[in-house]
């Protein structure tokens, strides 16, 4: 998986390209966590060809913390990834434009 970050003063842009999975959801959370005093996050999953339950983990994770700040956007979610949304309920828990 390709991590791309784009940062706008207080707001990152986090573009997703590849498998959510074992292996590959520790480097999207070492990333997120090293966001530091970022008050915005906002995931395009464009190019995200599949998330695992390690993925939703992260998802989850990230969207407590944002919670707590100015939030957190998930964007761009192809078919695929939104039926694993709906499937999971994370449909109904992160906020997806």
């Amino acid at each position: 998986m390709t991590i791309n970050k784009t940062q706008n003063e207080k707001k990152v842009v986090l573009s997703l390209e590849g498998r959510l999975d074992t292996t590959t959801a520790p480097d999207l959370e070492k990333e997120i966590l090293n966001l530091g005093d970022v008050e915005e996050l906002s995931i395009d999953c464009a190019k995200l060809d599949y998330i695992s339950s390690a993925g939703l983990r992260v998802f989850l994770t990230a969207h407590k913390t944002f919670s707590k700040k100015s939030g957190m956007t998930v964007v761009n979610v192809s078919d695929a990834i939104m039926d694993i949304f709906e499937v999971t309920g994370f449909k109904e828990i992160l906020t997806i434009q």
